[in-house]
């Protein structure tokens, strides 16, 4: 869901890559240039528009009190809601997530109007509510959009509660969750059964186990898929970067990898929203570009699958 800073940085690549011609086939330009409207998508249950870029937070706004560190978190979460940012995704288990995008949030203020999207993580009904509940405190006070049971921990004690709580209205869509493509025929199951709005799950260019039964499956019912994982935290960025993106890739509007990759994930027609995570202004730029501009098709998916696997 992250990237890395490892190995050399892609602004340094692009510009390399663009002094010979070479970037994509597009004259040089600012690596987050967004064209045309914001994309957004549909929530099927409601109708609701979801723009397809949101914002993870494992591991990047998990920096507990210092004030370096969360004043910067501020302004990552600024450019987030400046480029027409929506869903800001978070969990318990992410340390000191929680507290720090609500930090951010008070010190945005009113220009902050995120779609917020938690998990409660943990056994038992009463330690789910207590959990449930500390969330809101922490950054949700008027309730979340979105409460999601975290890789299916304890889910029938926490749909009881989520059932009861949608309906009086403190949380307004309920999910289920799963990573690293653990769980599916569990998940599949429930996605059958059980009265969910939206799934979560890892896809991305080279993980694409999803497309098997997981993304038709969420089709067929009408949820919407939260897309995690989208870079596999950095492991995509290490394994591509160092290449050029090919010179078609203009064609889909892609300025750099950060975009060519997250088209790829919110181009599947099952694919609500995906949620990269980033501790960078710049790279939050980059990503959010993907919101806008043309997508790939399905004869173009194919063609960036071809590309990358024969890197």
């Amino acid at each position: 869901m992250m990237r890395s800073n490892r190995g050399p940085g892609r602004r340094a690549v692009l510009a390399s890559l663009g002094a010979l011609g070479l970037a994509a086939g597009l004259a040089p330009r600012r690596a987050g240039a967004q064209s045309g409207p914001q994309l957004t998508k549909p929530i099927p249950a409601t109708g609701e528009r979801l723009p397809v870029i949101g914002m993870g937070s494992w591991l990047t706004f998990d920096v507990g009190d210092d004030p370096a560190l969360r004043d910067a978190r501020v302004e990552v979460l600024r450019a987030f809601f400046e480029a027409g940012g929506g869903m800001i995704d978070s969990s318990p288990m992410y340390g000191s997530s929680e507290a720090v995008i609500g930090h951010c949030l008070e010190r945005i203020g009113d220009a902050a109007a995120p779609f917020s999207a938690t998990k409660v993580w943990t056994v038992l009904q009463s330690r789910g509510v207590s959990q449930m509940e500390a969330s809101e405190r922490l950054w949700a006070p008027q309730g979340f959009d979105l409460m999601q049971v975290h890789n299916l921990l304890d889910w029938r004690a926490h749909l009881e509660t989520l059932a009861v709580w949608k309906a009086r209205g403190r949380v307004r869509y309920v999910g289920i969750t799963t990573s690293h493509g653990r769980r599916h025929p569990e998940m599949a199951e429930l996605m059958t059964e059980q009265p969910l709005d939206f799934v979560q799950l890892t896809y991305n260019i080279l993980d694409r186990r999803a497309e098997r039964a997981l993304l038709p499956l969420a089709a067929e019912r009408g949820l919407a898929v939260i897309a995690n994982r989208p870079f596999r935290r950095s492991r995509l960025f290490d394994l591509f970067q160092r290449h050029p993106l090919p010179a078609w890739a203009g064609e889909i509007d892609c300025a750099n990898w950060a975009q060519f990759l997250l088209k790829f994930v919110i181009s599947h027609p099952a694919v609500t929203c995906a949620i990269p995570a980033t501790s960078r202004v710049d790279h939050m730029r980059e990503n959010m570009g993907a919101a806008h501009g043309r997508l790939p098709d399905a004869a173009m998916r194919q063609r960036m699958v071809r590309y990358v696997e024969g890197l």
